[in-house]
């Protein structure tokens, strides 16, 4: 069983400065998601909280738990790289329903932010968090 759990948590690009490179870019785009998308989520506007589209038709309080999970929690789980090709998917799953469904008739101007999301995430969850991560110290840990 552990052997399996095992790639989950393996990143190494190999070198130093590929491996720092990759810590870079998944704390900034990961600070980015927190602060445009997560920080909406607390914020309060003519009496009301952000609305979140909902073009699955999921239970409400689903759909929002959902969204703000992919837009708060997992923000910080990318920079800490903890379980990071797990963490990720939630939201790639928001910003693709936002990119294929919610936007699909918008222009590719506004089309872009959920498309660059999903593509940046979905890099993430290929690669993983990279050597210096919470994640390598798991899998030293299960060896």
């Amino acid at each position: 069983m552990i052997e399996l759990i095992k790639p989950l948590f393996y990143s190494d690009l190999g070198s130093d400065l590929a491996n720092a490179a990759l810590l870079g870019f998944r704390v900034l785009l990961a600070i980015e998601l927190f602060r445009v998308h997560g920080m909406k989520k607390f914020r309060v506007e003519n009496g009301q909280r952000e609305h979140v589209p909902n073009p699955l038709h999921l239970p409400d309080k689903l759909n929002g738990w959902m969204a703000t999970f992919a837009d708060t929690v997992v923000p910080f789980l990318v920079i800490l790289g903890a379980g990071t090709r797990l963490a990720v998917i939630p939201t790639i799953g928001v910003t693709a329903v936002g990119y294929f469904v919610v936007h699909r008739r918008d222009s590719l101007e506004v089309r872009d932010v959920p498309y660059m999301y999903t593509i940046a995430l979905l890099l993430l969850l290929f690669l993983g968090a990279g050597r210096f991560s919470l994640d390598t110290i798991f899998y030293h840990l299960l060896n």
